[in-house]
């Protein structure tokens, strides 16, 4: 099984049915909070559309073309983080959030760091990406901190109800992950 430390009580793991509970009870419980930064929370979070997305997340997984996991704290379901893989280009786009609850422990930077890991050096990805409202400070500070480029801003590229919000991207070329963290000393 997929499963990754991520220390301070904290781990990754592949997101399967034996997650699909613990999941749409934390976004349920999260909506006010998730719908600001993520236009998904706006569809059906109903737990068969939870379920149902979960596993078209792990048939991508199978194919090669996902890495979808859940961000648990002290056993408890704390968030997700995918890395969407495009084979042909060998670049991976990463996506993540939390529950509020969880947020400002390092859980999605930890998280993001391992799964870089296993991207640049388990699926020879050679490029990831991270994506994410202008006005996210939080998530655009994960890519910072990990050393991201800011690469330009797509102009009304995310839908939210009632409006269009400017997206930022960020990128992550593989020799920058592997040389930082030789640089590191990791």
């Amino acid at each position: 099984m997929f499963s990754i430390d991520l220390g301070s009580g904290a781990e990754m793991v592949l997101r399967d049915r034996s997650t699909d509970f613990a999941v749409h009870r934390l976004i349920n419980a999260n909506l006010d909070h998730l719908r600001e930064w993520e236009p998904w929370a706006h569809g059906d979070q109903s737990m068969i559309s939870i379920s149902s997305f979960g596993t078209y997340l792990l048939t991508q997984w199978v194919k090669g073309e996902a890495i979808p996991c859940v961000i648990r704290q002290d056993g408890e379901v704390a968030g997700a983080t995918t890395a969407r893989i495009n084979l042909y280009e060998k670049s991976a786009t990463i996506g993540y959030w939390l529950g509020e609850a969880y947020e400002g422990r390092g859980l999605v930077t930890r998280a993001v760091s391992a799964l870089l890991d296993v991207l640049f050096n388990e699926y020879d990805i050679a490029r990831a990406i991270i994506d994410t409202s202008v006005m996210n400070k939080r998530s655009r500070a994960v890519a910072e901190r990990l050393g991201f480029t800011h690469e330009g801003t797509m102009r009304g590229a995310q839908a939210y109800p009632g409006e269009r919000r400017d997206l930022v991207v960020y990128g992550l070329l593989r020799e920058e992950w592997l040389g930082r963290s030789a640089d590191s000393g990791a």
